[in-house]
């Protein structure tokens, strides 16, 4: 068993592959994080800087949740779908108070929020109907 597959116990066996619905969602879970991050490190470094840009910080907790993202934890998926709406609240009053460039982000940034949000609900979902069917 590689370091990429987490184990899951399932009926007292272990498997060691997850489902083709837990890849797909732990893929765009991770795309889209790894995106949200880039955007905020760019929007705030390059694209439209406030100050000296140090609220490219923002993208840091997003680079914290990718490895345990990448290693299906369970808990990353469920706290990512939490903190996540911190970056579509900003997103929202920043799309509804900057002109330009700077809004058009702010709506790329709810967009992919929102996106994570939904990859992760997906993941935690599946992999709870999997542990709830797999009890006697």
């Amino acid at each position: 068993m590689s370091s990429l597959e987490a184990p899951q116990v399932t009926s007292g066996s272990l498997r060691t592959q997850p489902t083709a619905a837990e890849r797909t969602s732990r893929s765009l879970a991770w795309a889209s994080t790894v995106a949200l991050a880039l955007l905020c490190a760019a929007w705030e470094l390059w694209l439209v800087p406030v100050g000296r840009g140090t609220l490219a910080i923002k993208a840091l907790p997003l680079l914290l949740a990718l490895p345990g993202l990448w290693r299906y934890r369970l808990y990353t998926f469920r706290a990512l779908s939490l903190f996540v709406w911190l970056y579509a609240t900003e997103g929202l009053v920043r799309a509804t108070s900057e002109p330009g460039l700077g809004a058009a982000l702010a709506s790329a940034e709810v967009l992919l929020s929102v996106v994570i949000f939904v990859a992760c609900a997906l993941h935690v979902r599946q992999r709870l109907g999997d542990a709830r069917r797999s009890l006697p």
